[in-house]
């Protein structure tokens, strides 16, 4: 495939954790994802079971400002936290 301006990279299947993904020119972003295991989180009171999912962004800063792509992270984890406004 080419000509592509973003990509999507997942290392889930093979048992990645965490990963740095190298962005392939003249795309401008690359999207890792790992995969999504239970974690205890803290929610003030005491800790609750979670289903985390690692995501990694890398972006071409000439061509996207790091505050835009800080917000395009915020939203999507937003939307997969409640995949119901998927549907809105």
């Amino acid at each position: 495939m080419s000509g592509a301006c973003f990509t999507i990279s997942s290392l889930g299947g093979i048992g990645g954790r965490y990963f740095t993904p190298i962005i392939n020119a003249p795309e401008v972003a690359i999207l890792g994802v790992c995969r999504s295991a239970i974690e205890p989180r803290w929610d003030g009171k005491a800790f609750q079971p979670r289903l985390m999912l690692p995501l990694s962004l890398s972006w071409d800063h000439r061509v996207i400002d790091g505050a835009s792509a800080a917000r395009f992270n915020v939203y999507l984890s937003q939307i997969l936290a409640d995949f119901r406004r998927v549907l809105l």
